[in-house]
Formats: structure tokens, C-alpha cells, sequence
């Protein structure tokens, strides 16, 4: 797959099938539809093309910096990639580009630049300056610029709102089962291990210290969690916590460890993956440390025995 951090980088001249937006996520119900685009492509007559949009445009318009999305730019790319989509162009969101009038958006970017032969999308969007351009406007402008619209059905536009609804609120109340589910796929976080203040080796329980570098990226309930660590290329089970351990420290900054099983090395710097498989238990303040040694000691078997379904 091909990215572009521009429309006007894309260099492809033949026609293209294409959808936008955000596809935060890429679960079930993007799926479908970017299983359309591709079926779309007859055979490699045309390419597939996915638009998307970066930073989100709530973030720009309504300068809304509270967004939480379930990828970054990175994980998005590597599903879509598994998927099949030939090119990915991550056009950046400015207040300059929201201000192109519906058709230099379609003239200017989907037929110049794009080649589009064919548009795929929901029959409730929106585009160009004040969004004021609908799917009616889009059919208008295809009849002038000679491309086809498909329309994505008011049922199939639900479910992939009611799945990114789903997996938010199943990762914020630690349902990891339903948002797996969802997604198609684990939910992971990756970012790089810092050295943290070493007090989980002081109870038996040495942990890796996570710092995200996006900041954007939707952070699951505080608690405990079976997950699967990416070291390498290697997978390696362990347990991770999400809070800021009552127990043993005395600050309310939040934290993420994960304790790694039957692993020995040096992370520190490194870049790992973290991959959600279920939630274990919600966090708590144990009466003493040889409490949460007993607690972490149960965790540890149950991770350890964990069999995925």
C-alpha cells in the first residue's frame, strides 16, 4: 500500500475507486464498506483509494482536543494495508482546506488529483465549506465530472456508528471481549518504555513503564488486564495496570506497566506493543503489600494460564 500525506502527492494516473473518512477503528462496519471499494475495483481495472483525515477535524474546527480515537495515523495504515487498499492518502485537516467549496473539493481533489470513477459513501454525508454539500449535491457534481456515487445504506452507516459506539464505551468500562469483538482484532496501545520509579521489582513484580506518544489515543478503564506484548516481533503474555497504584504510591499521576512473563531483557527505549485479550480486575487499595503480592501473585497464574478462545 501506498501513503501520501497529501491529495497532491497521490501519483497513480489510473481511475480510482474511492471512500472517506475517519474509519477510526477499521472495524466490522468499515469493513464492509472497504471490502465494496475493493470488490469495486473489477479486477485491478481501477485502484482502490481510501481518503482520510488528520488531525480530526473536531480538533481543528471546534478546536475540541478532549477526541480520544481508537488508532493513530500508524495503526490505521497497517490495517488498512491487511485489508487490501492499494492507496492511502492521510490529507492533513487545516482551516485552509475545510474553506474548499464543495465542488473544488470534488473537482480540485477527487477528479484531478484522484482520477475517482467511482465515489463510495454514506447517504448522510457531508462536505465542502460549512459541510454544505450533501450526498444529492455529490450525484449533481458526478453527472458533470463523469464518475459513479454508490450509496452506503442508512442501515450499514448505523452499524458502523453503533460499532465505534460499542467500542468505545466496551474499552471504557474494561470490556475487552466485546471490543475485540468489534474491532476484528485486539486492541493495542504502543508506546515507548521509560524508566519508571522501580517499585514494582521491589515486591517480586518488575514491570515495563508505556509512555504514548500520541496523546489522541483512547486509554481503557483503570484496572488490570491479561494482555499480549509485542517485543521484536515476538509475542510474549504478561499482565498489564492501568491506574496510578494506591497501594504502593503516593501520587494520582496515571501510569501504564505491564509485567511481562517469563521474560528477561532490557526494554528500556524500546518500542513495544501492548494487546488487550481481557480484563482481569478493577484497581484497588490493598490493606498491605503482602496483600497486593498475594493479589498480583493470582493475576500472574491467570494471565499466565489464559487460553485464547
Amino acid at each position: 500500500m501506498k501513503i501520501y500525506s497529501s491529495y497532491k502527492e497521490f501519483q497513480s494516473t489510473n481511475n480510482s475507486v474511492l471512500t472517506l473518512g475517519t474509519f477510526d477503528g477499521v472495524h466490522i462496519g468499515h469493513q464492509s464498506i472497504l471490502k465494496k471499494v475493493i470488490d469495486s475495483t473489477d479486477k485491478n481495472k481501477y485502484e482502490s483509494v481510501v481518503l482520510t483525515f488528520f488531525p480530526h477535524p473536531r480538533m481543528v474546527l471546534e478546536k475540541d482536543h478532549n477526541i480520544k480515537l481508537l488508532d493513530t495515523i500508524t495503526e490505521k495504515a497497517k490495517k488498512l494495508e491487511v485489508l487490501g487498499i492499494q492507496h492511502l492518502i492521510i490529507q492533513e485537516f487545516t482551516k485552509e482546506f475545510s474553506n474548499l467549496s464543495a465542488e473544488e473539493f470534488v473537482r480540485d481533489v477527487l477528479v484531478e488529483h484522484l482520477h475517482v470513477k467511482k465515489i463510495i459513501i454514506g447517504y448522510d454525508h457531508r462536505f465542502g465549506k460549512n459541510r454544505s454539500a450533501d450526498i444529492h449535491d455529490l450525484i449533481n457534481y458526478s453527472n458533470i465530472y463523469k464518475f459513479d456515487v454508490e450509496q452506503i445504506t442508512a442501515q450499514e452507516i448505523n452499524e458502523v456508528s453503533i460499532s465505534s459506539t460499542k467500542i468505545r464505551k466496551a474499552l471504557l468500562e474494561g470490556d475487552i471481549l466485546t471490543a475485540n469483538k468489534y474491532l476484528d482484532s485486539a486492541f493495542c496501545l504502543t508506546g515507548t518504555v521509560v524508566k519508571g520509579k522501580q517499585l514494582g521489582r521491589t515486591i517480586g513484580f518488575p514491570t515495563a513503564n508505556l509512555v504514548l506518544a500520541e496523546d489522541y489515543k483512547l486509554i481503557p478503564k483503570r484496572g488490570s488486564y491479561i494482555v499480549s506484548t509485542i517485543i521484536n516481533g515476538k509475542e510474549v503474555r504478561g499482565m498489564m495496570n492501568i491506574g496510578i497504584n494506591p497501594t504502593i504510591n503516593s501520587n494520582n499521576n496515571q501510569t501504564l506497566e505491564v509485567h511481562l512473563i517469563d521474560y528477561q531483557g532490557d526494554l528500556y527505549d524500546q518500542t513495544i506493543t501492548i494487546k488487550f485479550l481481557d480484563y482481569l480486575r478493577d484497581e484497588k487499595k490493598f490493606d498491605s503489600i503482602e496483600a497486593l503480592k498475594q493479589q498480583l501473585q493470582t493475576d500472574y497464574q491467570t494471565a499466565k494460564n489464559y487460553i485464547l478462545c
